[in-house]
């Protein structure tokens, strides 16, 4: 998360200190760059999915979040990653590793 005060706050500390499904993690003060990703993530996600659809139930929201993940990680195309999708450039990934060890 951000540096933000409700984020250090003890209640909040307290909380990831008993949930062991939590972990929490800052960003160094004056580095926002760590979260860069993630935040761009969340943005693209309410804009192109959340924000299109109403949701009656809890459960069709989590339908339409694992579809668009899934969507998301294979087939949608990434600028930054010279128009391939996510999944493209981690089997290249792994196929420059593999060549280079």
């Amino acid at each position: 998360s951000d540096r933000g005060a409700q984020y250090a706050s003890n209640k909040m500390t307290n909380l990831f200190i008993y949930n062991r499904k939590i972990t929490q993690s800052m960003s160094r003060k004056g580095n926002c760059w760590d979260n860069a990703v993630a935040e761009s993530f969340f943005k693209t996600i309410k804009y192109e999915c959340l924000y299109r659809y109403h949701f009656s139930s809890f459960q069709q929201l989590n339908a339409c979040l694992k579809e668009y993940i899934n969507w998301y990680n294979t087939k949608r195309l990434h600028s930054t990653l010279g128009y391939i999708s996510p999944l493209e450039m981690e089997i290249k990934l792994r196929n420059f590793n593999n060549k280079a060890a």
